[in-house]
């Protein structure tokens, strides 16, 4: 099945398979463009993206976003994943069917930072567009848990999902960065147990290669104001130091990706993962799997999860919403 790629002018690099059908996402508006750079210095004034200390990091992360706003006109129920902890959020609504599908939500961080509070607000996004349930997880976090933590608990909480009642055909993996690479680790995971799959998966500017091998690192390099190669290396060493940079239980570029379910990539145009996410919808596609990839033009890493602060990242998250609904076997009465 071919690759749907939505694309514009500007793209720092891709590859010309995933290119070979397009379909445009409009270009950046001025005020997006103004959003995205008052964000940038929002981040880096924060500290939470730059420096060697990987807890104080966190630290600066977990203060930005808990001046953000929290989910509104949701509930949230905190629940025990298989012993993952996790908040079970849903659409305030006296008719939402609680229980019938869900959106399994892994949120980013490099395997360093994130947690239930610094993601509520996109989660909660994605249960009122979709009108679904998101269980968002609290997974462990390096330095002080290496791999296989991170797979391991998210591993447990979409089998959790699926022994709470929830469907395979009604439950969509998503995540953010390191996110969207558990994501995929865990369709990959079920692929070679010949387990339940979910009706999709969406990865949100995935890293799917640590050995850094994409052109794109290159190209983008003056444009990604926070990813770089040097970064890379530093969430693998801390994440996983013993593991080969190409070993696809950490870089799933190099896993068998033969029967992977509809997948939504979404990436911006200035990332260095740029060719992380290409070259991954080139290899789904090629496996017969049916991928949609988005460049998003002017768009940073993980902007998906400021939708208080972007428009283009509600439009994103609106997106991802349509992408759950049209592939749950069970589609909310709309």
């Amino acid at each position: 099945m071919a690759v749907t790629v939505l694309i514009c002018a500007g793209l720092g690099s891709i590859s010309q398979a995933a290119a070979a059908e397009t379909s445009e996402i409009a270009p950046q508006t001025k005020t997006s463009s103004e959003q995205t750079e008052k964000l940038i210095g929002t981040l880096r004034d924060s500290g939470a993206v730059s420096g060697a200390d990987l807890l104080q990091r966190r630290s600066d992360f977990e203060k930005l976003m808990s001046s953000t706003p929290g989910p509104a006109r949701v509930q949230i129920r905190h629940v025990d994943a298989n012993g993952v902890d996790g908040d079970l959020i849903w659409p305030a609504r006296l008719h939402h069917p609680i229980g019938r599908r869900a959106i399994l939500y892994l949120h980013g961080g490099g395997f360093y930072s994130g947690s239930l509070r610094t993601h509520a607000n996109i989660a909660g996004s994605l249960a009122k567009a979709a009108s679904a349930d998101v269980l968002l997880i609290d997974y462990r976090l390096t330095p002080e848990n290496r791999f296989p933590a991170q797979r391991d608990d998210a591993i447990a909480a979409y089998r959790w999902l699926l022994t709470s009642g929830y469907k395979a055909g009604n439950v969509v993996i998503v995540g953010e960065s390191v996110g969207a690479t558990l994501a995929i680790e865990v369709v990959l995971n079920q692929l070679r147990l010949s387990g339940p799959l979910p009706a999709a998966v969406v990865a949100m500017s995935p890293i799917t290669d640590f050995a850094a091998t994409g052109a794109s690192l290159a190209a983008n390099a003056a444009s990604d104001p926070f990813m770089n190669k040097a970064e890379l290396t530093l969430i693998h060493d801390a994440f996983a130091r013993d593991r080969p940079l190409a070993d696809p239980d950490i870089s799933p570029l190099y896993g068998n990706v033969s029967g992977f379910p509809p997948l939504l990539i979404q990436v911006g145009a200035r990332e260095v993962l740029l060719d992380d996410a290409s070259r991954f919808a080139d290899k789904v596609r090629q496996a017969g799997g049916n991928v949609s990839l988005e460049v998003w033009p002017g768009m940073i890493h993980q902007w998906q999860i400021f939708p208080f602060w972007l428009d283009d990242a509600r439009r994103s998250n609106e997106r991802v919403a349509q992408f759950a609904i049209a592939h749950f076997v069970d589609k909310p009465v709309q």
